[in-house]
């Protein structure tokens, strides 16, 4: 007899009717109307809260200098959008070479990051390799003894990297967090399976490519784009490292013109006349924004599976 008829059948006798089963564990209480309408409501002031600058950088960025002025500088919603700020910016030379140095840095820079990651992180993973816990140590260290400015710049300075890209590149090239994220998620990896590997005469190369970063997508997806965020948006050691004004990434660009309240004149944008300052400085902010925020809604599924797996076993 099915547990469904049995359960019919104990209703019947009972006079009771059946409970529907709504998926709802049999210790949780039925959630009140009024929690739930608060949970809903503070769901939506935040994301009000989140949106609300976002679209006021691209609504003024899109308005003309007329509705700037009627609405003191900034606007929701232009009755009259127009691209003329962003025609002038990706025209003029200044924000597009600076976009594809930060594209240049942050794609290099990720995929250097992500393969010493790697290396380093299944190296200090496997038991038995040399030098493994010297190495671990050293890396758990960076935690409590961070360089300072002085020893990074003399550091740079030594190795003649000043105003390279090299120097965006190799002084973060590594985050002892990700590090420990990676090789816990490498420890959670049943050991069978380096075993099964090794009796089909695989080596250790072979065991990293063929099955540890075939299992490793999600982790690897979320390290990477926490090394890609901080490449794009790093401005400090572009300043600081960089005298070359046409190497300078699209952050220092963007903190020159909105940070620093730099104005923006038709020369050093290229052209002869040019939109309002405000619409020029929300412009280069939403192209500074736009390429993270069009690649992460397609890393996001894989940050509760990495970061938790990597963090929790082990």
């Amino acid at each position: 007899m099915s547990q469904s008829v049995a359960t019919r059948l104990r209703a019947a006798r009972s006079g009771t009717r059946p409970r529907k089963s709504n998926g709802r564990p049999p210790w949780m209480e039925r959630p009140h109307w009024y929690g739930q309408g608060a949970k809903g409501l503070a769901l939506i002031v935040l994301t009000v809260i989140v949106l609300y600058p976002f679209v006021l950088a691209i609504g003024t960025s899109l308005a003309g200098r007329e509705e700037l002025n009627a609405n003191g500088g900034y606007v929701l919603i232009p009755h009259h959008p127009t691209l003329e700020a962003y025609r002038v910016i990706l025209s003029g030379g200044v924000v597009t070479r600076a976009a594809v140095v930060s594209i240049f840095i942050t794609l290099i820079g990720t995929a250097l990051s992500l393969a010493c990651t790697v290396m380093i992180a299944y190296g200090t993973s496997r038991p038995g390799t040399v030098l493994a816990k010297p190495i671990l140590l050293l890396v758990l260290g960076t935690f409590l003894f961070a360089p300072g400015i002085i020893p990074t710049y003399l550091a740079v300075q030594q190795f003649h990297m000043l105003d390279t890209y090299a120097s965006l590149i190799l002084p973060v090239l590594l985050n002892a967090f990700n590090i420990v994220v990676v090789r816990s998620f490498f420890q959670s990896i049943p050991e069978e399976l380096y075993d099964a590997a090794r009796i089909d005469g695989a080596g250790e190369v072979t065991v990293l490519f063929r099955i540890v970063l075939p299992l490793s997508k999600a982790v690897l997806a979320v390290v990477g784009l926490f090394y890609a965020v901080g490449y794009w948006n790093s401005f400090f050691n572009a300043v600081l490292y960089l005298n070359d004004s046409s190497k300078f990434p699209i952050q220092v660009i963007l903190r020159s013109y909105v940070l620093n309240g730099q104005s923006i004149n038709a020369s050093a944008m290229g052209v002869h006349s040019i939109p309002p300052a405000t619409s020029l400085q929300m412009a280069v902010l939403i192209v500074a924004i736009v390429p993270i925020f069009c690649v992460y809604p397609f890393l996001q599924k894989f940050f509760v599976k990495g970061v938790l797996t990597g963090a929790i076993k082990g």
